[in-house]
């Protein structure tokens, strides 16, 4: 079995749990991904002022820096988690065409609910994460990172027309 897990801050360590119980101790190929977001460009220039003075550049490098250190900080502890070996991908880019493509060589690709995680419906879902489950090629398993919010969190049906 094959299992990629969208490896992003507040919902990894949910999704290597799942992971974990999907392969019930069967032996898996395992990829944790990790996108960094591609950037616009560069920050603003009220962005800017708050890193005080110098060249805006190095401001710039040393945020990207700063982004790469917590996302391989962020595998390191999902492949701890995990407990068995992965394949760790760290890329650049727009994360939802990256993971989609990335799912294309799995069974099964995990990702966690990032939007509202107050109530359920469709609204806990991030854009990237909808986008993700409505293409991936491979069975996926969607996650709650937490507290699953009770049935009572549903809004009422709409009223009689």
């Amino acid at each position: 079995m094959r299992i990629t897990i969208w490896v992003r801050e507040g919902t990894w360590p949910a999704c290597v749990d799942a992971a974990r119980d999907l392969a019930g101790g069967r032996p898996c190929e395992v990829t944790l991904i990790c996108v960094r977001e591609e950037s616009p460009g560069p920050p603003d220039p009220g962005f800017g002022s708050l890193m005080g003075r110098g060249p805006r550049r190095k401001a710039t490098e040393e945020l990207d820096q700063l982004s790469r250190d917590a996302a391989e900080d962020m595998l390191r502890a999902a492949r701890q988690r995990l407990g068995a070996d992965a394949t760790v991908r760290l890329e650049s880019g727009f994360p939802e065409r990256i993971v989609t493509a990335a799912a294309g060589d799995a069974d099964y690709l995990i990702l966690g609910r990032d939007g509202d995680r107050g109530r359920l419906g469709p609204h806990s879902l991030g854009k990237h994460t909808r986008f993700v489950v409505d293409h991936a090629p491979c069975r996926v398993l969607l996650i709650w990172p937490g507290d699953v919010p009770d049935l009572g969190s549903i809004p009422p049906p709409p009223p009689d027309r």
